[in-house]
């Protein structure tokens, strides 16, 4: 036996009712407390004073327990005066001051208790709302609304206007009724106080949508650039296991009668170097896109800094280098960070202080390899670039992966400051250029 299949209009009407009971029936006077306002709130961080700031968080209590004390001041005004209308006086106040701690409830109590507050109140010139119940009704429906969900508003104001208009056809005995009154009142006051509950609830998920990109584009950009420095290793470190299995091939040929066991030295020197290599291939060749293509040129090193110096210059940006230490040859992934860093911190000066002026150093010291890129700030009518700040988190990513240090900062000046230091194991080259060098 197959299940029948319920219409549409079953399942929206099975929803709607579900609805109705999570918002109204579901913990309807379960404990809320009204929560105080936060001190670093839009309005109370502007206020002037601490004592004044810590006693505004509790402005709302403050208006609310205002209102009850209005209405009960208002059932004391237009009642009879005896003891009974003075005690029913007491419920309206005590529904304005119950959404303190228990919102639902407090609206239950205003809906439920509202014919009796009218008739036994001694209040017939006005159905089916007194006037301190219409004032500690409409109080109660604004926050209500303001505490819940716009869903639960507009359930509160479907039934407020069913007991209208019973109350109007059944109940009433030719009283004037403030019916209309109370539904147009309390529908123009429940709509304006859903849309601004839509609009911070949009602005909430802007907000976490944007975290939530930001975070994904750092994390974009940092696996872009570890791919990028993975295929840029691939590249060194293959054409060096290249020449090693070279030179382990051609040296038995340069030695006249070389031993056997040197011949079984070198192939066996060989096969590892092409194993070590085919293995290098198939793990870092994994993150190359299928059009990336190797340069035929040599990967840039910090030989070729004057190069990019005066590519510099060219676009428009004044850049003096000095070089202090002994000039030495380093490991050709420390060379490229090395360069790509410079590189980038004068990309980011050009982009983010035109008329600027920057200046680089490089420095070879004991235990491996400093670097210093300053600029100026920002000169001239041209605006700056906007962006994302990308190129520190490659930076820093190429800093982390040789194990060094880096700090980017503006400085007191308006410039900004990129400072680098990568170390390098003492090895025996010999130092090629010494002391200081400035162009």
């Amino acid at each position: 036996m197959t299940e029948k299949t319920r219409s549409p209009e079953y399942r929206l009407a099975q929803g709607a009712l579900s609805g109705l009971r999570q918002d109204l029936f579901h913990d309807a006077f379960a404990y809320r407390p009204l929560p105080p306002l936060r001190p670093d709130g839009p309005v109370v961080r502007r206020l002037p004073g601490e004592r004044i700031r810590r006693a505004a968080v509790w402005l709302p209590h403050a208006v609310l327990l205002f209102v009850a004390f209005c209405v009960l001041l208002l059932a004391g005004g237009t009642g009879d005066g005896d003891f009974s209308a003075l005690l029913f006086a007491l419920v309206p106040t005590g529904a304005v001051a119950i959404t303190l701690i228990r919102p639902v409830g407090a609206w239950w109590v205003s809906i439920l208790s509202t014919p009796f507050v009218s008739v036994l109140g001694g209040s017939y010139e006005d159905w089916p709302w007194s006037p301190p119940g219409f004032l500690s009704h409409l109080t109660v429906l604004i926050v209500v609304a303001m505490r819940t969900r716009p869903r639960a508003a507009g359930w509160m104001w479907f039934i407020t206007a069913g007991y209208s208009v019973f109350a109007d056809t059944v109940l009433s005995r030719g009283y004037s009724s403030d019916a209309p009154a109370m539904l147009f009142t309390s529908a123009v006051s429940l709509l304006f106080v859903s849309m601004l509950l839509i609009r911070r609830h949009a602005e909430q998920e802007v907000a976490a949508q944007q975290t939530v990109t930001a975070t994904e584009r750092d994390r974009r950009t940092l696996l872009e650039e570890r791919t990028t420095i993975a295929r840029e290793l691939h590249d060194v470190v293959a054409h060096h296991m290249s020449v090693v299995a070279i030179q382990a091939e051609a040296a038995p040929y340069r030695v006249e009668n070389p031993p056997q066991e040197l011949e079984q030295a070198f192939a066996t020197i060989r096969e590892n170097a092409v194993a070590a290599l085919t293995e290098l291939r198939r793990i870092l060749g994994v993150v190359r896109a299928e059009d990336y293509q190797a340069p035929d040129a040599p990967q840039p090193v910090l030989a070729d800094l004057d190069n990019l110096l005066s590519n510099v210059r060219e676009a428009g940006l004044a850049t003096e280098k000095t070089i202090t230490g002994a000039v030495r040859e380093l490991p050709q992934g420390v060379e490229l960070s090395a360069y790509r860093i410079i590189q980038e911190a004068l990309s980011n000066a050009l982009r983010h202080a035109p008329g600027s002026t920057a200046k680089v150093e490089v420095s070879y010291v004991l235990g491996g390899l400093g670097l210093r890129v300053v600029n100026t700030a920002p000169q001239g009518p041209v605006h700056p670039s906007p962006g994302a700040g990308h190129g520190i988190t490659g930076m820093r990513e190429r800093v982390t992966m040789l194990n060094g240090e880096m700090t980017a900062a503006p400085t007191e000046e308006g410039g900004y400051e990129v400072t680098a230091f990568i170390p390098v194991a003492a090895t025996s080259a010999t130092p090629a250029t010494p002391a200081e060098e400035t162009s």
